[in-house]
Formats: structure tokens, C-alpha cells, sequence
């Protein structure tokens, strides 16, 4: 076991893309006040509570002779007797519940998480949880394919790479993050795409998500390669950096480092949202009856299938929870950005809570997530078949709850 997964591991680091925002790229500047990128571990390894003993002992009052103390003395004992047993019961549901292991990275995906997090550390979840956040999706994958996590929280096309490379051996559960890329520049004359012709644009690593989604949207907007000239860096701080010494230069940054570098340089503004730009040019390469498009997806939750056919329960349980935790994140975002800065996720809460709307948080399942995610991994797998393990995923990559 342990060489096929080496072997496993090894292929897929060869072809993995792993995407700007939700990796150490986008949390790697302390300096920026975004997440500080550590390899810290979090692991929440709390039971849920037992139910509390309930106070079934009545008091009577001896006013109406011997018979009726002993009725309600008698209806006293059966009180008791029936909040031990639901105590026991109780216990024994929590005895046989199952433990989720949870890994996410220190970006987006984690921030839909936080309160999930902080409810199950308080005992108040359906699942017992651990929780695992890492710099990067390729630290998740090899406990994934050993077993020891059971649901990972990583950018879309890494998904797919892992089911080929498993031989379909994971299935995806829900989006949680939409795109988190934005444009940013002190040059306000760049509105739209065809006004890049000419310019040079800053970003982070060729043949990653970044690098597609912009190459995809510069052709679909009719220009060609030769037309822009897209300079790459090893990480989104270099592009922060290049943006704070010259703000008219031009940089694809993700959220949160979107928010502290304009925060940090007033000339600086986003210029372009190309989640927008991604909506207006995306032709409906899948589309439901209702005519839903694909959308540009950051990231995704994926299940061990293994996991998946033991705990079936266990794992709706959890896409119950993790869509409840997606909205607290989105209708509560000053009591979530606390969270999230209290989980190492950005440094400082005023931060995040400047960030984390323009996250694009969320929570997809069933068949939009279906066609939201196969028409995007289509999209990258027509520029480079690699950037999505080789192919695209088969019909059984999608679980559907019905």
C-alpha cells in the first residue's frame, strides 16, 4: 500500500496545479496581514457533550393523604427512571458516532468552515470532527490516500487529478469557494480585457488555475499571446510586491491578499473581477434544463469512497453542517471574521472582515455543483489535459445525494 501511494503521490505532484488562493501561495505575506502560512496543524478532537441529566424529581406535598404522596412519589420514580434511560441512549449515540477527519488549507475554504469548527469544539455538531488546516493541497493528499483523512477541502482541478490518479477512488461533495481572483492596478484605464493589449501582466505560476483562467479569458475576448505579455511569479507576495513598488503595473492577485494590498497602498483598486468577466464571455458547455452555466470554481470538498460507502450518513450529516457554516460565514461576517483570525486563517479579524465577502464563499451540491464543476474542469482540461489528471472525471466523480 504504502508504494502505490508513493507512486500515487508521485504522479500527482508531477501534474498538479494547484491554485493561487487557496494554497500557500495565498496566505504566505504576514506583512500584508493576510493568513500567516505555517505548517500548524488545528485538530479539534472533542466527543460531543452528553446530554445532560434532566431533574425528572418532583416534590409533594402530603395534603391529600398517604395514597396520593405514594402516586406521586410513584410518578417521580418513573420520571427519573426515564431520564437515565434517555441518558443512557444518549451515551451509546455518542459511543457509536463517527469521527470525520477534516483537512482544509488556510484560505477561503477554511473561512466556510470556521464555524463548524467552533461548533463541533463545543460539542454541538451531529458528527464527532478533526480538523487539519495545512499551507498546501499537496500536504492534504497523502493522508487522504492512506486513509487517514476523510474529507479535504481542495481547489477544483487538484480534485480531479486525484481521481484519476486513485482510479476513481474519491468523489466530489459540494463547491465551497467560487473564484477568488481579481485584477488589481493603480492604472484605472484597464476596465475590461481588451484593454490589457499591450501591457504586461503580473501572476502567479505558469500552468496553474490562475494562469489558465486568464489565458482562457484573454482568447475569448479575441486577443492573442502575443497581444499581452503575462510575467509569472513563484508567489502571489511577489505579485503584491511588484504592485506596491509600481501601483501602475498590473497583478492577478486572490483574496485576501487582494484586501491588504489595496489596504496597504491607496493607489492600488481592483480594476477587474474576473469571476464577472469569467460569467460574461463562459459559453454553456453544460448546462442543466434550466439553463444553469458552469461557473469558475476555486474549490471543493471531496470524500474517500471508502469513507463514503461505510458512513453515508455520516457524510450528509456533514454537507448539512458545512452549508450551514458556509452562511454563517456569509450573514455573520464580523462574528466569523473573529473565527477566522482566532483559527490563524488571516492575522488580523478588521481583515478578514474586509476579505471575506469578496471570498465568494459558498456552498453548491447535487446537480448544480454537477454542472457548475464539469463545465469548468472542461474549460481547463481543453487548454492542457494535465491541469485535470489527464481527462475529465466520469459520471461516478459526482455524488448526488438523493
Amino acid at each position: 500500500m504504502k508504494k502505490k501511494a508513493v507512486v500515487i503521490l508521485t504522479a500527482i505532484a508531477m501534474s498538479l496545479a494547484v491554485i493561487t488562493g487557496c494554497g500557500a501561495g495565498a496566505q504566505g505575506n504576514s506583512e500584508a496581514d493576510s493568513a500567516a502560512v505555517e505548517n500548524e496543524t488545528v485538530e479539534n478532537t472533542d466527543s460531543i457533550d452528553d446530554a445532560e441529566d434532566a431533574d425528572a424529581v418532583s416534590e409533594t406535598e402530603d395534603g391529600n393523604g398517604v395514597s396520593e404522596a405514594e402516586d406521586a412519589d410513584n410518578n417521580s420514580d418513573e420520571a427519573e427512571g426515564g431520564a437515565e434511560a434517555a441518558n443512557v441512549s444518549n451515551e451509546a449515540d455518542n459511543a457509536d458516532s463517527v469521527t470525520v477527519r477534516i483537512g482544509s488549507l488556510k484560505g477561503p475554504t477554511s473561512m466556510g468552515l470556521v464555524y463548524l469548527m467552533d461548533q463541533a469544539d463545543k460539542g454541538e455538531t451531529a458528527n464527532n470532527y478533526e480538523f487539519t488546516m495545512t499551507a498546501a493541497a499537496d500536504e492534504l493528499l497523502p493522508a487522504m490516500i492512506s486513509g487517514d483523512l476523510d474529507i479535504i477541502l481542495v481547489p477544483a482541478n487538484v480534485a480531479s487529478v486525484l481521481y484519476n490518479k486513485t482510479e476513481g477512488g474519491v468523489s466530489v461533495i459540494d463547491i465551497n469557494t467560487l473564484g477568488v481572483l481579481y485584477m488589481v492596478s493603480g492604472d484605472d484605464t484597464i476596465q475590461n480585457m481588451e484593454d490589457l493589449k499591450g501591457k504586461t501582466v503580473y501572476l502567479t505560476g505558469k500552468g496553474t488555475t490562475p494562469d489558465y483562467v486568464l489565458q482562457y479569458l484573454l482568447k475569448e475576448n479575441g486577443l492573442a499571446e502575443s497581444d499581452v505579455t503575462l510575467e509569472y511569479k513563484s508567489e502571489a507576495t511577489e505579485v503584491a510586491a511588484v504592485l506596491a513598488e509600481a501601483p501602475e503595473s498590473i497583478g492577478v492577485l486572490p483574496q485576501p491578499f487582494v484586501t491588504a494590498a489595496c489596504a496597504q497602498n491607496e493607489n492600488l483598486s481592483v480594476v477587474m473581477d474576473l469571476t464577472e468577466q469569467w460569467d460574461a464571455v463562459q459559453e454553456i458547455a453544460a448546462t442543466t434544463q434550466d439553463g444553469v452555466k458552469s461557473r469558475l470554481v476555486t474549490g471543493v470538498t471531496v470524500v474517500r469512497n471508502g469513507f463514503l460507502d461505510e458512513h453515508k450518513d455520516a457524510v450528509d450529516k456533514f454537507l448539512e453542517e458545512h452549508s450551514a457554516s458556509a452562511a454563517f460565514a456569509n450573514e455573520h461576517v464580523e462574528e466569523a471574521a473573529e473565527l477566522v483570525a482566532a483559527a490563524g486563517i488571516i492575522e488580523k479579524a478588521p481583515i478578514a472582515v474586509k476579505a471575506m465577502p469578496e471570498c465568494n464563499i459558498t456552498y453548491i451540491d447535487g446537480v448544480d455543483m454537477k454542472f457548475a464543476l464539469e463545465g469548468y474542469l472542461s474549460v481547463l482540461s481543453a487548454q492542457d489535459a494535465a491541469s485535470v489528471g489527464g481527462g475529465l472525471p466520469g459520471e461516478d466523480f459526482y455524488y448526488i445525494n438523493e
